[in-house]
């Protein structure tokens, strides 16, 4: 079984969502199976495992795109796996299996600001109905997505007429992640910091900034909470910082660092007090399960997907309660609460693997390529 992975969507520049997905797919995949990547750019080899073989072919957004069927078919394609559900060519003979990570860009519109203005008034026309989805997703043999609530969602709006597989995130050995638009970058550093922790207690946030993250709440709740520190980690543009900055409460303790080294994050993650979202919507939210990971409390909204990934094992509240939000943290100020917490989110998180979800995958592969 000739096995690709669509690697073109990988940063060159540092590890978005989808990157980190797709490479950490790739390098345990190729453990079990051999994979060749489809990269358009070399500079993307930095993010991608350096053992994995790979072809240079065109940009996905090129008009080329229509015709990859052809390039593939000469390299002798089983099965081709894209970690988003966009991929050319036309009467294929392999396989094809897509990824949709979840449904959000449906109930809050606004495309991520890196994308290319063009790109952006695409997403904001193809995301005005779900019939566009359903043609790309039935082109494929398969679906994958990354959790059951956007199963259960992709069912319920009748998204596609083929398989879909849970392929989950998880955190990775050694380093840690981020959502899709919450990067980070190893020069970055604080704004303002203290290096002297003393009795402060730190509130830890790795995610975008985006309207739809809902950080206004968390920074509403920092009225409630002296003697905490709320650490904002990810990159953010500067008329948005200057935004939540105005809305600061008076006698906060808010640190934006504008992006953070992985060893920064490992080190700021283990000693916080918790990991806090007040996010109205996730795919995953693969922060939480790198804070479980780390035995550090999870202080999130209550959503479905917060409920699947941590099997209940944090403390929630209301979205929009920033009262819910100071009062959640205020309980793990309980020691024992605390540690019966940290053990069973502990245990949660055991059961993310990119291991298990390559195996998974390549099951889903096999299933295709012999049915």
């Amino acid at each position: 079984m000739s096995v690709f992975v669509d690697a073109r969507w990988t940063r060159t520049d540092a590890y978005d969502g989808i990157s980190r997905y797709g490479a950490s797919l790739i390098a345990e995949l190729h453990r079990l199976h051999p994979v060749t990547m489809l990269i358009h750019d070399r500079a993307q080899l930095a993010l991608l495992p350096r053992d994995v073989p790979y072809v240079v072919v065109n940009n996905p957004l090129s008009p080329r795109e229509l015709w990859l069927s052809r390039t593939l078919h000469r390299l002798g394609a089983d099965v081709v796996f894209s970690p988003l559900q966009v991929i050319g060519g036309f009467r294929r003979r392999y396989r094809l299996i897509l990824t949709l990570h979840d449904l959000i860009y449906y109930r809050h519109p606004q495309p991520p600001g890196f994308l290319p203005l063009p790109v952006r008034l695409a997403w904001r026309l193809y995301h005005r109905a779900f019939w566009p989805q359903r043609v790309l997703l039935n082109r494929a043999d398969a679906v994958v997505t990354v959790s059951e609530t956007t199963r259960n969602l992709i069912a319920e709006h009748g998204l596609t007429r083929r398989p879909v597989a849970v392929v989950a995130n998880a955190p990775s050995a050694g380093t840690s992640q981020t959502d899709a638009a919450g990067e980070r970058d190893a020069a970055a550093g604080p704004v303002r910091a203290d290096d002297s922790r003393g009795a402060r207690r730190d509130l830890v946030y790795m995610g975008s900034f985006m309207p739809y993250k809902n950080v206004e709440t968390l920074l509403a709740g920092m009225a409630a909470l002296p003697g905490y520190r709320l650490h904002l980690l990810s990159r953010i543009d500067p008329a948005r910082e200057a935004e939540l900055a105005g809305s600061v409460p008076a006698g906060a303790d808010v640190v934006f660092w504008r992006g953070i080294g992985d060893d920064d994050y490992r080190d700021l993650l283990a000693g916080a007090a918790a990991l806090v979202t007040a996010s109205r919507d996730e795919g995953f939210g693969l922060p939480v399960i790198e804070a479980m990971n780390a035995q550090t409390p999870v202080v999130c909204s209550d959503l479905a997907i917060f409920r699947e990934v941590t099997g209940g094992h944090a403390e929630f509240f209301a979205p929009d309660s920033a009262e819910g939000f100071a009062a959640a943290v205020r309980r793990l100020e309980e020691p024992e609460h605390r540690a019966r917490l940290v053990s069973s989110a502990r245990e949660q998180a055991a059961g993310f693997t990119w291991a298990a979800s390559a195996g998974r995958l390549l099951e889903l592969m096999r299933s295709v390529v012999h049915s």
